[in-house]
């Protein structure tokens, strides 16, 4: 035979990103202000949690955890509107259970499952986002709340009584 033969274009590159695997513009909207309800919850459970702190080093680990929602509240905030998005200005229900809870050190492990929830929600999340911006606020997000875990589970450590 004569000729060049050659593959057809692909124009996998081109594909709609549900097409592709990935979450729809909709369905990422969605997970991020369901992320940024349980921010914005966070970061006021944080901020009454300084008031009820016992002792200095707690009421630190507080403002450093209050600050560090605030954060990704105005990150998801920014996310959302860049694309097309508009921000809940809802709280999420974790802030009244939380609230709920008088014990501050009580309470403090509650927050910390919540940081933890948040860290499965991004991971989940993560597998399906195509853009690179995102993906990698959203990879930042997580090791700040891994390491607002690790720093309140050591707190809780040494704070807990010796039995």
């Amino acid at each position: 035979m004569t000729g060049d033969r050659a593959s057809p274009v692909c124009y996998a590159g081109n594909a709609d990103d549900a097409y592709m695997g990935y979450a729809g513009r909709e369905e990422i909207l969605f997970a991020l202000n369901a992320l940024l309800e349980a921010e914005r919850a966070g970061a006021r459970v944080a901020l009454a949690s300084m008031r009820d702190a016992e002792g200095a080093e707690h009421a630190a680990l507080m403002r450093g955890i209050r600050a560090d929602e605030a954060r990704w509240c105005k990150m998801l905030s920014g996310q959302i509107r860049r694309l097309g998005g508009a921000p809940s200005r809802c709280c999420g229900a974790f802030h009244g259970k939380a609230m709920a809870i008088a014990d501050p050190m009580e309470r403090l492990a509650f927050l910390n499952r919540g940081q933890a929830w948040v860290v499965r929600k991004l991971v989940e999340l993560m597998r399906v986002v195509r853009d690179d911006v995102l993906h990698a606020d959203l990879a930042r997000m997580r090791e700040s709340h891994h390491a607002n875990i690790d720093g309140a589970a050591a707190f809780l450590k040494r704070a807990s009584p010796r039995a």
